[in-house]
C-alpha cells in the first residue's frame, strides 16, 4: 500500500526537521543553508520551500520542537515530586542538566534571539513560563512557601534559570558551570521555603 499525502508530508516534514536540527546544531544558524538542509533531508530544495517560507521558518520550527521536548522532560521531573516545591526545583534542575546537551545549548539558547528575536522566542517560551507559575502556586497552596502572588516569582525564577542556562552554554567548563548553577538554585530555593 503506498502512503497516503498526508503521510508523505509528514515524512517530508520530519525529515526536513531532523536535518535541519542537526546542521543548526552542528554549524549554527548563520552558517547553515537551505541547500544543505535539502541534501541532508534527501529532498529537493524546492521541497524545503513547499513546506518551509525560509531558513527563518525552518528554525523556529526546529526551535519549537526543542522547546516543547524540553518542556515533557521538564513536566516529567515535576512529577516525579509529591511535594510541590521540591517538584518545582527538581523541573528546574532538569532544565539546567537540559542546557548541557550542545544540540539544545546552540539552538535555543545561543541561536534562537538572533534567528527569531526576543519576542518570538518569548511566545515559544509562554508555556514554561506559565509551568513555573502554575507550580509556584502549587507550592503556595501547600504551604510550602509564603503566600505572594504567583506571577512575579515564576517571571524572577524564569528569569534567573535563563541566565545561568547562557553561563552554563557559554562557560568554558559547561558541567561546572551546571553544578555551580543548582548549587545556587537550591541555595535560592531552601531560602524561599517555608
Amino acid at each position: 500500500m503506498s502512503p497516503t499525502q498526508a503521510q508523505r508530508r509528514e515524512a517530508t516534514t520530519t525529515a526536513l526537521l531532523d536535518a535541519a536540527r542537526d546542521l543548526f546544531a552542528e554549524d549554527g544558524y548563520a552558517t547553515t543553508s537551505l541547500d544543505a538542509v535539502a541534501t541532508k533531508a534527501d529532498v529537493t530544495k524546492g521541497a524545503v520551500y513547499h513546506h518551509y517560507d525560509g531558513k527563518r521558518q525552518l528554525f523556529e520550527a526546529v526551535f519549537t520542537r526543542e522547546v516543547e521536548e524540553l518542556t515533557a522532560g521538564l513536566a516529567a521531573a515535576y512529577a516525579r515530586n509529591s511535594d510541590p516545591w521540591k517538584a518545582l526545583e527538581a523541573g528546574c534542575r532538569a532544565f539546567l542538566e537540559a542546557c548541557l546537551e550542545p544540540a539544545l545549548q546552540q539552538i535555543v539558547l545561543l541561536d534562537a534571539l538572533a534567528a527569531l528575536g526576543w519576542e518570538r522566542v518569548r511566545r515559544h517560551e509562554q508555556g514554561l513560563l506559565a509551568a513555573i507559575e502554575r507550580a509556584v502556586q502549587r507550592a503556595i497552596d501547600a504551604g510550602r512557601i509564603a503566600p505572594r502572588p504567583p506571577a512575579p516569582l515564576a517571571s524572577f525564577l524564569f528569569g534567573a534559570l535563563c541566565e545561568m542556562a547562557m553561563v552554563v552554554a557559554r562557560a568554558d567548563n559547561p558541567r561546572v558551570a551546571e553544578r555551580q548553577a543548582v548549587a545556587e538554585l537550591s541555595r535560592i530555593m531552601d531560602g524561599l521555603s517555608a
